[in-house]
């Protein structure tokens, strides 16, 4: 997606949303009241993961502050608990001391319940990720509509990434996503999944040729 991109800016997955762009973006469009509980969202989800790197080379925690942009910028979404979970949505996964628990006392039982929502068992994924993400994908087709959103939000900037070599197989990963999350998000009336699942599809593409 990068191949006619403007030279004066860094390759996709260099790019992130800082938390100076996140304050200004939460005091022109957001809820003026939230703005600190968002802020400590994205703190922890900094420090949760600070130590990790993805296979491109980047810091991780730079996903999940771009699922967030995707979220604001994108599909122009500012609810305080949508972008507070779009900035954790892996901490469960990735913190042995962050529980659901933690997070509802932080953030709500909502956004607890969201990022639970989106959390993998990673014991289980790693004797069977094929079976773990089948599962995952039918787990979210019962959910509120708003952890499908972070989810594709957060493959939809998974894709963007491939071109960096984020994945180790990323034919498997376009047609795992194209296959079990599209379809779902297909099947509603919300216009911001449809969008998700346009942009994916778009990406796919791209990376496909």
């Amino acid at each position: 997606m990068d191949q006619f991109r403007d030279p004066s800016q860094p390759p996709y997955n260099q790019r992130y949303l800082t938390i100076e762009e996140l304050e200004e973006r939460l005091h022109r469009s957001g809820d003026p009241i939230s703005v600190s509980k968002v802020l400590d969202a994205y703190e922890m989800a900094q420090s949760v993961h600070v130590n990790q790197v993805r296979n491109d080379g980047t810091p991780y925690f730079w996903h999940s502050a771009r699922t967030a942009r995707i979220v604001m910028d994108e599909l122009h979404a500012f609810d305080t608990d949508l972008l507070i979970s779009a900035l954790l949505h892996d901490v469960l996964e990735d913190s042995p001391t962050i529980t659901k628990g933690v997070l509802e006392y932080n953030f709500g039982s909502y956004v607890a319940y969201v990022v639970d929502m989106l959390t993998k068992d990673l014991a289980k994924a790693k004797a069977d990720p094929d079976a773990v993400d089948i599962a995952h994908a039918e787990r979210l087709r019962m959910a509120s509509e708003d952890c499908l959103i972070i989810k594709l939000a957060a493959r939809l900037d998974n894709m963007r990434c491939l071109t960096f070599n984020l994945k180790r197989n990323p034919i498997v990963y376009i047609t795992n996503t194209l296959d079990r999350y599209v379809p779902i998000a297909e099947g509603t009336s919300n216009a911001r999944l449809h969008y998700l699942a346009t942009a994916i599809r778009s990406e796919a593409n791209t990376f496909l040729g």
